[in-house]
């Protein structure tokens, strides 16, 4: 487990190696209007992963212990069906705007937008009627990539403007599971897009004992409803310092009285949004040796300990409770259309959004 992040990552290191492997699709359920939902497999020579059409979303991903032994590294659901149900975001793209925005309002060019609220008073991943329950359109590229499209209606959601985007996940024979998103509109509008995948290496009931590095000094200090408050407060010396690797039990306690009684906090990568993939964070499972880094060009990344996550049925009968995951989800700031002092998040059109994340496995 390395002990210290290197900033940056050189981008010889991520060239896709010659891949020997293959994308099958197949019906997976269908919608209660009768729309049909597609799950396509890529399975490389170590790996494999699993993507639906809805909420373009990462079901399933196997990867290799330190002896070689296959098994699942997310929560998810046996029965297809499940997907289409309320569930804690499994494995999905947030979107428009992953996170929150306060109140569910934003000002743009002078005009402010009302969203739907469905966090409190708050507007949280979309809204209701987000990314994660739509319907992407998928088609398979080459032989180990997928690309989920969809073109979100000016005004849906509350936002303005229509969005076209489209979600690439490809998995190299490094084990590395990459994802490149893209967007466009016709008018001026926010996006901000992210992965909502539970990660937990060992399959243990909980991930507490998984030991978690972050490349960041600092993190978006939030209220008691976990909206920003726009302070960056350094980490150093608190229960939010991840800059040397330590497993995420040891800590846990320090945030009972939070929102969530866990980790819920973006954290202001070191070097991030340069247009560069910078090492996030590490992830470590010392009882299966798995390793995942997570590579990203975006300023933030919101590490979720699964708080919310309550007696849920998962795959293979598991019963998913608080901590059976965790998210790394790298993104902007959150409620960054209110936050003048944060990167923006505003898309106009002729601009193209566009970021990458990459998800990379080992095991020693």
């Amino acid at each position: 487990m390395p002990r210290n992040l290197s900033p940056l990552v050189s981008a010889a290191l991520l060239v896709a190696l010659p891949v020997v492997a293959e994308v099958k699709h197949a019906d997976f359920t269908n919608t209660s209007d009768g729309q049909k939902v597609t799950v396509y497999t890529i399975s490389g020579p170590h790996s494999e992963a699993r993507f639906v059409t809805w909420g373009a979303s990462l079901i399933e991903m196997t990867v290799p212990d330190r002896d070689g032994k296959l098994a699942s590294v997310t929560l998810g659901f046996d029965e297809p069906g499940r997907y289409l149900q309320p569930h804690p975001f499994f494995g999905c793209v947030a979107g428009r705007f992953a996170n929150r925005i306060a109140l569910g309002k934003f000002t743009l060019d002078g005009k402010t937008y009302q969203l739907p609220t469905n966090n409190g008073p708050h507007h949280l991943h979309g809204g209701p009627g987000g990314f994660d329950k739509r319907n992407w359109t998928g088609e398979v590229l080459g032989t180990n990539g997928v690309r989920f499209t969809y073109e979100s209606a000016d005004g849906e959601e509350g936002y303005p403007g229509k969005l076209t985007a489209t979600v690439t996940y490809t998995l190299t024979e490094r084990d590395e599971l990459r994802i490149d998103y893209v967007a466009t509109t016709d008018k001026p509008t926010v996006v901000n897009l992210t992965n909502h995948t539970y990660w937990n290496l060992s399959g243990e009931p909980d991930v507490l004992g998984h030991e978690l590095q972050i490349n960041a000094d600092k993190y978006t200090v939030v209220d008691a409803e976990s909206i920003p408050t726009g302070e960056l407060r350094a980490v150093a010396g608190s229960e939010f310092d991840f800059t040397k690797s330590k497993p995420i039990g040891r800590d846990i306690g320090a945030m009972a009285n939070t929102p969530g009684g866990g980790f819920d906090h973006n954290w202001v990568v070191n070097a991030g949004a340069k247009g560069e993939l910078v090492l996030a964070a590490v992830l470590h499972d010392p009882k299966s040796g798995r390793t995942m880094r997570v590579l990203s060009d975006q300023p933030g990344i919101q590490f979720y300990s699964g708080n919310y996550v309550n007696n849920i049925k998962g795959r293979g009968g598991k019963v998913y409770g608080k901590f059976a995951g965790l998210c790394l989800e790298t993104q902007h700031f959150p409620d960054a259309p209110n936050r003048p002092e944060f990167a923006s998040t505003v898309l106009r059109p002729g601009e193209t959004y566009k970021t990458t994340t990459v998800y990379a496995f080992s095991a020693k």
